[in-house]
């Protein structure tokens, strides 16, 4: 068999090469990040050091693999339009690698080259991203979705200004951290019409024995628009004002509406099945989150890497890791994976993001070393289970008779 029909199956929808990468770039990244971590052999120091480039690739690497596999696949549901073609996320694919390896080979070449071809590439990744995805969504009647483009129109300028910003001899950091609460926000927009289908059971509603649909469960535009619109105030502040009080309490406000979005979930017995909690639980990462960043630069003896990890390792991670196993199931033609792994690794997420907050408190101490290690563990471990498990669906071929990446049929 040549590489052509190896390729084919993984090919045939948008979530299936990119939930790949995304599955494997957990393991590979955080396995050389703790090695970093635990070794001082300096061996490897990309142009702004090994802590950037971790940041970054978790960022733009990790989520933006998870982004394009999901809006690759979504979208052309969502605006009723043909699905992509296998040439374009081929051409997408390899634009996502060689932008990893550029990063990684900037530690090598001349420093007057250095990340100049990453960049280009990342760029790039966007540029065809949204050339693929963004005429859909502007002809779609009513246009109902285009807040998919502009936030990854935002993700694609944030990045730019994090290699354009050692220029301007100012701090790329800057710029992932107002990455982060793009992609805070992306969840939002992502997670509504998700969350309505899972709570109120129409996700499986072809499947025997599933739960009749109902309508308990509505995500309410004001106060999802409020928790958008507070979140973007808070990363706007902190890129602009720094540290201090009035970012502090632009967090603490994110915060309690992201509390108050979690208002929403309490619907009673719907809200209590896997999906669902573990949907409600990324929320909640959210939301504390941004109130331990809040309380930081409000003065609390911790420092703000703790809540952003919370984000991070935590809400972010965790939705990517629920989105993956709902997308990746339903549109390969099979119904949600009711296996107890599923649930286990969610919490091995969770946990992960505990031990990650934990390591930056007072009471950490010389143990905090040790916390980092064990959190990174489950952090990849809990992706490379999914790799396992997903990896026989996303690299066979449709057996039911359907093309692409349509749902299942009702049996």
């Amino acid at each position: 068999m040549n590489i052509r029909e190896w390729l084919r199956p993984v090919l045939i929808c948008g979530f299936r090469p990119f939930f790949v990468l995304t599955a494997a770039s957990a393991c590979v990244f955080m396995s050389v990040w703790l090695w970093l971590l635990m070794t001082s052999t300096g061996a490897w120091q990309p142009p702004g050091g090994n802590l950037l480039w971790h940041s970054h690739e978790l960022l733009f690497g990790f989520a933006a693999a998870a982004i394009a596999g999901f809006a690759l696949t979504a979208i052309p549901e969502f605006t009723a339009t043909r699905e992509v073609t296998s040439n374009s996320l081929t051409v997408l694919a390899m634009m996502w690698l060689l932008a990893r390896l550029a990063y990684v080979l900037a530690a090598y070449w001349p420093s007057v080259v250095g990340l100049w071809p990453a960049a280009m590439l990342n760029l790039a990744f966007w540029i065809v991203l949204l050339w693929v995805l963004g005429p859909r969504l502007w002809r779609d009647p009513g246009r109902q979705h285009l807040s998919f483009a502009w936030v990854m129109a935002a993700l694609a300028a944030l990045q730019l200004g994090f290699f354009i910003a050692p220029l301007l001899k100012c701090d790329p950091m800057a710029w992932l951290r107002a990455a982060t609460g793009a992609l805070m926000i992306l969840i939002v927009v992502a997670t509504s019409r998700i969350s309505m289908s899972v709570v109120n059971g129409r996700i499986e509603e072809g499947r025997p024995g599933a739960v009749p649909p109902t309508d308990r469960y509505l995500a309410r535009p004001p106060r999802r628009y409020l928790a958008m619109f507070c979140i973007g105030v808070c990363s706007g502040s902190e890129f602009a004002l720094g540290h201090g009080n009035v970012t502090g309490w632009t967090a603490l406000a994110a915060a309690a509406a992201m509390f108050n979005l979690l208002s929403d979930w309490h619907v009673g017995r719907p809200l209590w099945n896997r999906w669902a909690l573990m949907l409600y639980g990324g929320y909640w990462l959210m939301a504390l989150g941004y109130a331990a960043m809040g309380a930081a630069w409000l003065g609390a003896p911790f420092t703000p890497s703790v809540g952003r990890h919370l984000l991070t390792s935590g809400a972010l991670s965790l939705m990517i890791f629920v989105v993956m196993a709902m997308v990746g199931r339903i549109h390969a033609g099979l119904w949600l994976d009711r296996r107890p792994w599923l649930p286990l690794c969610a919490v091995k997420l969770v946990c992960s993001a505990l031990l990650r907050a934990g390591a930056g408190l007072p009471f950490a101490g010389v143990h905090s070393t040790a916390l980092l290690g064990l959190s990174g563990l489950l952090w990849a471990a809990s992706f490379a289970v999914y790799l396992c498990y997903a990896w026989p669906v996303l690299a066979r071929l449709r057996c039911d008779g359907q093309q692409g990446c349509a749902s299942p049929l009702p049996e």
